[in-house]
């Protein structure tokens, strides 16, 4: 479980501090599917930056399994089980992808068990298991890639910022698929995923409004 106690997070412009995210208490409990979602520039990314440990708040806490992680590094909360895809995945130039998996699950995997990850988010294993994780695979390949590498990683706490960015309708329906079969076999797990998507609204056994660095009641 994660809990997110008087949480702020500000940054200086122009001389002045703008809050980005303000005072906001959350608790993100196990087994569940947890979309958080809001205006643009209502603070949704930040805030799943600050649950990772990409940003630092600046005050309030944030406990996961009953520990303070408030001041964890991003590596320190990726071993204690929290993962994070990006908006944007990354590229990464002269990687394969069977590597990206391994390095995710940790061990020396087999490619056939690579392959199964891939197969799971619904890409031909053959065709991509040796491609580089660069610029010639679309956003939609990518997105899959990553979600395969947080699915390998079987970690307490999956955090997806905006998967739908940057994808085509074909590959969004499949991702739709893929978190509905992640949502039906949670256990001792949960998912949070930054979305305003309608589609991915109608799959959560929860849904957070986050505006202007508040969350609604």
């Amino acid at each position: 479980m994660l809990e997110i106690r008087n949480l702020s997070f500000s940054v200086n412009d122009d001389s002045s501090d703008k809050e980005i995210i303000q005072n906001i208490d959350l608790v993100i409990p196990d087994n569940k599917l947890i979309v958080v979602t809001g205006p643009n520039g209502g603070g949704k990314s930040t805030l799943a930056k600050l649950i990772a440990g990409i940003e630092k708040p600046t005050s309030g806490s944030i406990f996961f399994d009953g520990q303070d992680i408030t001041n964890t590094s991003v590596t320190d909360r990726a071993k204690m089980g929290i993962s994070f895809a990006f908006q944007q995945p990354v590229r990464f130039k002269g990687i394969q992808v069977v590597d990206l998996i391994r390095l995710a699950t940790g061990k020396d995997i087999s490619i056939a068990d690579a392959c199964q990850y891939l197969a799971e988010v619904g890409l031909c294993a053959k065709d991509y298991i040796n491609r580089e994780v660069n610029a010639s695979l679309s956003g939609g390949e990518l997105k899959r890639i990553e979600i395969a590498t947080v699915m390998a990683r079987q970690t307490k706490l999956s955090v997806f910022d905006e998967p739908e960015a940057g994808i085509d309708l074909w590959s969004f329906q499949n991702m739709i698929q893929i978190f509905e079969q992640m949502r039906a076999s949670i256990e001792n797990s949960s998912i949070m995923i930054i979305s305003h998507q309608e589609r991915i609204l109608e799959i959560a056994d929860e849904i957070v409004v986050l505006a202007d660095g508040k969350i609604e009641k």
